[in-house]
Formats: structure tokens, C-alpha cells, sequence
């Protein structure tokens, strides 16, 4: 998903006595494969993940780590299992989320069982700098999208960020970390970008997969990039990490007039930030969900009314393995034209 294969990859090879493999760049193949084995009307994150997990298997991989809650994600793994088994792989898959939430004593069982000399304590320093590379990570991205579109050369945050991604791999304790995001932070505000007065800002909100992983909503952000826009997108891992449960709070007592209740999976925080958008003056939304994705189904209504209230131009997307890359561009150029229009007027 995105680049966090990278701290996963940095934590795992340095507590394990094993060869990680990282799962292939997502690509059509990946997603022809996952919808060739999936059930058809499952929502589209299942055919990908299970696309990623054959490509694996069939790259040697023995042993499959999965991390799943929240919605009928926290089912993906049971079902996946029995596929690939049926298929005639020959693996162990662990999930290390059970029923969406981090069992400790569960997670320590799973890796003895892969690691029998895993020592408890490098596991615990090597997973404090792997949460601080995805903390910072997760800053630098948001410092990207407010400004990559306005850049002078095209080309420069891409390049400094996969550099910086890079030297991340090679560091050896927090501090040197620490250091390498400070000093990239600082060239990252050293590209020059030519960012006009009334310019059009953009939030991007929806289901979890389809906003964090690019090749499933055909690199949307790049898109909105490239007509001059500043992008705001509030889900990261950090924030599903760490302030999740915050959100979800905050989201129905400053939602009340729209929301009673907590809904499933990403919903409940999808009400909280466009009612957030349209009270900060964006000029415009986008909701990304992948297809048959129940709980943002069922919070559409809700946001269109928000969106209503407060005249916010908002459009949907909702992306599957047979979505047209050509009609979502033709729908996002729409989509600018006339919020630059009623930014002029």
C-alpha cells in the first residue's frame, strides 16, 4: 500500500531471522488475478490484496503477514486462505489484527512461530523507529500535496522523496532517523513553487485502501496535481494508528445534526472531515471509495447533504477492476472546470 512497504520491510528484517520479500508494485495483472478468485460483488481491496498475495506465493514466498480490521476487511484473511489453498499454494498465513484490534500476547505468539530466537526487546526498539519513519513519512506527504502542484520543475518533490525513502532503509537507531527527516524536510521547503494568492484547494475522503493506495484510484492526486491544485487528504496510517479513535469521537459530537450514531469502517470520519472541508472554505471534494464498500455507501446521503448545506461542489468515485482510467480523468476535468469557474465568479 503506497510506499509503507518500507517501514514494514525495515521492522521486519531487522527482529526477524527470515527473508522478507516485499509483495510486487501493484500492477493490471495484480488486479485480473484478484478478481479472476474473488468472489465478484466482495469490495475491490479483497481482489487486490489477494492479487498481491498470489504474485507473492508465486515469487517463493512461504509465509503471508496480514493486518486486517475495521470492516469486513477484519474477514479478508479467513477467506483469502481457503482460496489460495484451493488453488494448491502451500503456506502459513497469519493475521496480526484480530476482530480490528491489536491482540499483544497474540501478535508475540505469531512471531515465535516464525522466529523462535525473536527477542522481545529489539522487536520493541526496532518498532518505535519503524512508527516514527511512518510518522514522518506521513508529514513529508502532507507537506507534498499542499505544494506539488505548484512546483517550478516538474519532477522535484517525486525525486526527493523516493532519495529520501531510500536513505530511511539504512538507518540504525531513532536518532539518525530523526536527523535524516529534518534535513530532508528542509530541502523539501527549498523547492521552489509558484503558488498564487487565490489559488483552489481540494479534500480528498473515503475508504481507506482506494485513498492510501495509488494504483486503485489510478494516481488521483497526481491528477489533481496537474491542474494547480492543493490536495488535503486526512487518512494516513499514522492517523489509523493513532487517532482513529479520536476522530471517530469528535466525529459524532460535531456531527450530531447529521449523525446519531458511529457508523462502520472509515464513515463516521468521512462525516467529521467534510463537514471540516466545507467549514474551512475548500473549494471543492472528492469521495473515493472502492466498489460494494457498504459503509461509505450508506454515508453518501449523509455527505451530500453537508456538502448541500454549506454549497460545496462534491463528486464520487467509486473504482473497481473495470473502472474506465478515461472516465475518471474526463470526470476530474469536469470536476475542475467548474470549481475554477465558480472561483473566478
Amino acid at each position: 500500500m503506497a510506499n509503507y512497504y518500507i517501514p514494514a520491510k525495515y521492522l521486519f528484517s531487522n527482529i526477524l531471522n527470515v527473508d522478507i520479500m516485499i509483495a510486487p508494485f501493484i500492477t493490471s495483472k495484480t488486479i485480473e488475478l484478484g478478481s479472476k478468485y474473488s468472489p465478484d460483488f466482495v469490495c475491490t481491496p479483497f481482489k487486490y490484496t489477494l492479487g498481491s498475495m498470489i504474485e507473492a506465493l508465486d515469487n517463493g514466498a512461504n509465509i503471508l503477514l496480514q493486518f486486517g480490521g475495521g470492516c469486513r476487511y477484519g474477514y479478508y484473511s479467513e477467506l483469502q486462505e481457503k482460496i489460495l489453498k484451493d488453488l494448491g499454494y502451500k503456506f502459513e498465513l497469519y493475521n496480526l489484527i484480530n476482530a480490528g484490534k491489536a491482540d499483544v500476547k497474540r501478535i508475540y505468539k505469531t512471531i515465535k512461530k516464525i522466529d523462535k530466537k525473536f527477542n522481545v526487546f529489539k522487536g520493541l526498539y526496532y518498532l518505535f523507529i519503524a512508527i516514527n519513519m511512518v510518522k514522518y513519512m506521513d508529514k513529508i506527504d502532507d507537506y507534498i500535496r499542499q505544494n506539488i502542484g505548484f512546483e517550478v520543475k516538474k519532477g522535484s518533490f517525486d525525486k526527493l522523496l523516493k532519495e529520501m525513502l531510500e536513505k530511511f532503509e539504512t538507518v540504525k537507531n531513532p536518532f539518525s532517523l530523526y536527523v535524516l527527516y529534518k534535513k530532508y524536510f528542509k530541502k523539501f521547503k527549498q523547492i521552489k513553487i509558484n503558488k498564487p494568492n487565490n489559488y483552489l484547494k481540494v479534500g480528498v475522503i473515503g475508504e481507506l485502501y482506494t485513498l492510501m493506495e495509488p494504483f486503485s484510484n489510478y494516481y488521483l492526486e497526481k491528477e489533481l496535481a496537474s491542474f494547480n491544485i492543493e490536495i488535503k487528504r486526512f487518512t494516513n496510517v499514522d492517523y489509523l494508528l493513532f487517532n482513529n479513535k479520536k476522530v471517530h469521537k469528535k466525529a459524532l459530537k460535531n456531527s450530531k445534526k447529521y449523525m446519531k450514531y458511529k457508523m462502520g469502517a472509515d464513515a463516521s470520519s468521512n462525516v467529521y472531515w467534510t463537514k471540516y472541508l466545507c467549514e474551512h472554505k475548500y473549494d471543492g471534494i472528492i469521495h473515493i471509495k472502492s466498489s460494494f464498500c457498504t459503509p461509505e455507501i450508506g454515508v453518501m446521503p449523509i455527505i451530500d447533504k453537508i456538502a448541500s448545506d454549506y454549497d460545496i461542489p462534491i463528486i464520487y468515485f467509486s473504482f473497481d477492476a473495470n473502472t474506465s482510467e478515461i472516465g475518471i480523468k474526463t470526470r476530474l476535468e469536469a470536476f475542475y472546470d467548474m470549481i475554477e469557474m465558480r472561483k473566478k465568479r
